[in-house]
């Protein structure tokens, strides 16, 4: 499974199910990814936990859900393992008439697509959101 779209995923049907809270495995694409989406207005607050399980400790990732924000309507997977999609920074788009965000992977780190455009980065174009 795609780590990525899992947590995207996740995201919706806990917020559609209105759920305040969500609980993921960690990993630092996850982390970057929750960061950019709090600056997005789509995740409230992230925090970094750890648990004990079987004399080891595992990471997990919390996300506080915004209840007063309307749920994710869509979501869309573009570059996968089986097919990655790279962009220039001129050929990157808003997404539904800039009421979305477009996720890319830059050479700066984990970035929205209006950001990427600022600065004239181009990269992986992971996701489209709204």
């Amino acid at each position: 499974m795609h780590p990525l779209s899992d947590m995207l995923i996740r995201i919706k049907n806990a917020q559609a199910a209105g759920q305040e809270r969500l609980v993921l495995p960690y990993s630092k694409l996850r982390w970057e990814v929750a960061k950019v989406l709090k600056e997005s207005g789509f995740v409230k607050e992230w925090e970094k936990k750890k648990k004990k399980i079987h004399r080891t400790e595992q990471p997990y990732l919390e996300l506080q859900l915004p209840l007063d924000r309307v749920p994710l309507a869509g979501i869309k997977i573009i570059s996968k393992p089986s097919r990655r999609l790279y962009i220039k920074a001129d050929e990157i788009r808003p997404v539904v008439s800039g009421y979305g965000i477009a996720l890319l992977s830059t050479s700066r780190g984990i970035m929205t697509g209006a950001e990427a455009r600022k600065q004239k980065l181009g990269g992986e174009f992971l996701a489209e959101i709204w």
